[in-house]
């Protein structure tokens, strides 16, 4: 027992020893681990330090690569140069732009003054050589006959094959060095200056081009213009001016994607080049009218109108394209000022015209329409074709102005000078004038230059005219809505006033015949005599009237209205007669009343009415 006690003893004991060693052990690693914390932390700083290093090193490494590598390609410089001065060949235009970029590059990194020279000189003449590649392809596009498809315009487009070899050139056009993005770079003035030359014949291929492409039909307007009519004269007037905006549209896209400097400045500046050929043809082609139309204004009035309204209607896109080029003018507004200085004009000559219509040879015996209600009627159907510009040359004229003078204005209410007036209202006014002016010269006309029976059928026949063209059955459906209640009452007056002066003219003498007078009344054979004298008076003058309708057809070109003047005339004229014939019988004035009694009433009836058949 004692034995197995000491060896527990002893074993308790090394237990002991074991466990403070354990303890000192696990203090010594947990100080050993806090202190290795501490280098990790002290290390960390300095290891992100040193990637940072390594990092650039390896750039620089890299640059001075780049730098042996362009220094080794001086000593290509001889063959670089051969290469430059024979510019850009067919198919290698990358090639020889890339020469050109090395170069560039080369003199961003070469310190030596006379190495820069030489490259600036190569980069120079290499630019020389795109940009009369540039201009080669440019001339390519911009020659020749313009297509033409039959009378009409065609608008072109730039050869696309073309076009897909200019955008890469003009991309690096655009890239080269110039004083305003390299300032230091020794071939930058020089550069712009070659692409301003050549940006410059860019415009004057261009604009030269275009107006070729607009010619022909430029000449075709003017020279279909005098035998058209005004309004159609107008229409391809109009045409050709909207064709015209729509090259300069075109153009000025195509520039924008083809000029080798695109800065807004430039681009003003080369399109204003561009413009000047197309506007001088405008110019040209107005004047032309113009000039067409002032040799006899009242023949060419609505060719003047029509244009006026075409370059009123395109003044906004005519605007749009002027004010692109920067700077001050506008030929639009030149010729618009003197294509409506005419248009005023016409107003006060054409109601001149209808005055001075009234002064003729007398004597004459037509009856047929007058020339100036034939124009008249068809001047008035024409307007509302052209009603804007009618309208607006009227107000610019003022309200009654175009009367040149003669006084208050009938049948409209004064107005202030300052009060507006509505454009359609002015074109009422000015109709009423000129129904009025022509209507007063076709009554003067009758009275003054013909026999009285002849000039009331004169009358009838073109006053009936005016109301059958403009009221009753207008040529142009819109006429009517020019007509104010004035003008459509002053022409059913004159109406009125023309028949009954036919009326009176033609059978007043007629029926004085059967009218009672004071040898009526008279006993013995006095009144006998007279009623026969009255008898053979009745029929000579009928057969004389009968005579006067086969030389002067009544309202011929209305067969209707020609009926119901026959009626009229019939109820006129037969129930009077047939009256005086029963007073006369019943009186017995004479044994054989048929020897005076030529034609019985119905005869008479239907003689009258064969007058209007």
């Amino acid at each position: 027992m004692d034995d197995d006690s000491a060896e527990i003893e002893l074993l308790e004991q090394n237990l002991n020893k074991t466990h403070q060693i354990s303890q000192r052990m696990t203090s010594i690693l947990t100080n050993f681990d806090t202190r290795l914390v501490k280098l990790e932390k002290s290390i960390l700083p300095l290891y992100n330090s040193t990637q940072k290093l390594k990092q650039r090193a390896h750039n620089i490494d890299r640059a001075l690569l780049k730098i042996d590598e362009v220094a080794s390609s001086q000593d290509g410089i001889a063959v670089e140069e051969g290469l430059v001065l024979r510019g850009p060949q067919l198919g290698q235009l990358g090639a020889y732009i890339d020469i050109l970029e090395r170069l560039n590059a080369a003199i961003a990194f070469k310190s030596s003054d006379a190495d820069s020279r030489d490259m600036a000189r190569l980069i120079e003449t290499g630019a020389k050589k795109l940009t009369q590649l540039y201009t080669k392809l440019v001339a390519e596009g911009s020659s020749g006959s313009p297509p033409v498809s039959g009378l009409a315009f065609m608008l072109t487009e730039f050869p696309p094959s073309l076009m897909s070899s200019l955008t890469p050139l003009v991309a690096f056009l655009r890239a080269l060095p110039l004083p305003s993005t390299h300032p230091s770079h020794p071939a930058a003035s020089a550069i712009l200056n070659t692409l301003k030359d050549a940006q410059r014949g860019y415009a004057d291929m261009r604009g030269n081009w275009s107006r070729k492409a607009l010619e022909m039909h430029s000449r075709r307007v003017v020279d279909r213009a005098e035998t058209l009519d005004g309004v159609a004269a107008g229409k391809e007037f109009s045409i050709w001016i909207d064709n015209l905006l729509k090259v300069t549209e075109a153009e000025y896209t195509l520039l924008a994607e083809l000029a080798p400097l695109s800065s807004n400045t430039l681009i003003a500046s080369t399109y204003d080049t561009l413009l000047t050929p197309l506007l001088t043809l405008f110019t040209d082609t107005l004047s032309s009218l113009t000039s067409l139309i002032k040799r006899s204004l009242h023949k060419y009035t609505f060719h003047a109108l029509s244009a006026f309204s075409a370059l009123t209607i395109s003044q906004s896109r005519w605007e749009s394209v002027l004010a692109r080029r920067g700077r001050e003018g506008n030929e639009l507004r030149d010729g618009l000022n003197a294509i409506r200085g005419v248009c005023l004009r016409s107003f006060p000559e054409f109601l001149a015209d209808l005055k001075l219509a009234a002064t003729g040879k007398g004597g004459d015996l037509s009856v047929s329409l007058a020339d100036i209600t034939i124009s008249t009627v068809q001047y008035l159907n024409r307007i509302p074709d052209v009603q804007d510009a009618v309208g607006s040359a009227l107000s610019a004229l003022g309200d009654g102005n175009w009367k040149m003078g003669d006084g208050k204005q009938v049948g409209k209410t004064s107005k202030s000078s300052s009060v507006e007036v509505n454009e359609k209202v002015l074109i009422q006014h000015f109709v009423y004038d000129v129904m009025n002016t022509l209507i007063g010269s076709l009554t003067t006309l009758s009275r003054t230059q013909r026999r009285p029976p002849f000039g009331s059928v004169f009358l009838i026949n073109n006053v009936s005219h005016l109301v059958s063209h403009l009221v009753l059955r207008p040529t142009n459906p819109n006429t009517p809505s020019l007509l104010s209640k004035p003008t459509t009452d002053f022409l059913t007056s004159s109406w009125r006033t023309a028949k009954a002066g036919y009326f009176d003219a033609s059978f007043s003498p007629l029926m004085q015949t059967l009218a009672d007078d004071a040898r009526d009344k008279t006993s013995g054979s006095g009144w006998k005599a007279a009623a026969k004298e009255k008898f053979t008076r009745f029929y000579d003058l009928l057969e004389e009237v009968g005579e006067r309708h086969r030389i002067a057809k009544v309202l011929d070109e209305d067969p209707e209205e020609r009926s119901a003047v026959g009626e009229e005339v019939v109820k006129l004229v037969v129930p009077s007669l047939q009256r005086f014939m029963q007073k006369q019988k019943e009186k017995e004035f004479s044994k054989n009343p048929q020897k005076y009694i030529k034609l019985s009433p119905e005869e008479v009836e239907s003689r009258i009415r064969n007058f209007y058949s």
